[in-house]
């Protein structure tokens, strides 16, 4: 069977692991834009305190993905549970290092311009040195979108959702027939995901940049 007859025997099976593999991605992207973006808030105004949350979520990087899953497997057991939380803390890089960067390199007149007019601390977070922190941040989200990309086929080791499970059938039953098919469509899938959602984040920041802001960037 060539790579093409095992698409249109498979396609079905390819979706619905396609589906659950940017469905995996997408939501830990979320939890980990959320405690991302709240930790730069929390730390970016204190050198050291940025700089320990830099260096905190960068040492998780430096456990390979395949050993934090097995180190979660006693844990949590198998399935969801692992992939979220290894997900969600690979993601927190990129977005953490990125806020700080961001929040710092808002141009302190503006923030001092908002004070005159009588905005609170969270009305300045919120209204002038977030929408201002955005292009950094969401550059790096779509960083750690593309690295979660290929973790996520790692998950399949502790029985994740995703189109790993169709690179570790391959890998697992190498020299049959269709092992080779089964690698390979499992990796252009995933290249395929991480193709379509930097697209969705190419557009997002068109939808919610300012013409401005990204003149000045340029």
């Amino acid at each position: 069977m060539d790579f093409w007859d095992y698409l249109a025997n498979r396609h079905q099976q390819l979706l619905t692991d396609s589906f659950q593999h940017a469905s995996a991605v997408f939501q830990c992207m979320v939890i980990a834009t959320v405690l991302g973006v709240a930790i730069g808030v929390l730390t970016y105004r204190s050198p050291w305190g940025g700089n320990l949350a830099v260096l905190s979520t960068a040492a998780v990087l430096t456990i390979p993905s395949l050993a934090a899953i097995g180190l979660l497997i006693p844990l949590v057991g198998l399935g969801v549970a692992p992939t979220v939380i290894v997900l969600t803390l690979y993601g927190l890089l990129p977005i953490v290092r990125n806020a700080v960067v961001g929040l710092r390199g808002v141009d302190p007149d503006l923030v001092d311009a908002a004070r005159g007019i009588g905005m609170s601390r969270s009305a300045r977070l919120l209204r002038v040195e977030l929408p201002l922190a955005w292009p950094p941040i969401l550059t790096g989200i779509r960083v750690s979108t593309q690295m979660l990309m290929g973790i996520a086929a790692i998950a399949a080791y502790a029985s994740g959702p995703g189109l790993g499970n169709e690179i570790f059938r391959g890998i697992a039953s190498l020299g049959s027939a269709n092992a080779i098919n089964q690698v390979l469509a499992g990796t252009i899938g995933i290249v395929i995901l991480a193709l379509l959602f930097d697209a969705a984040y190419v557009l997002l920041g068109r939808l919610t940049i300012s013409r401005g802001i990204r003149v000045r960037d340029h």
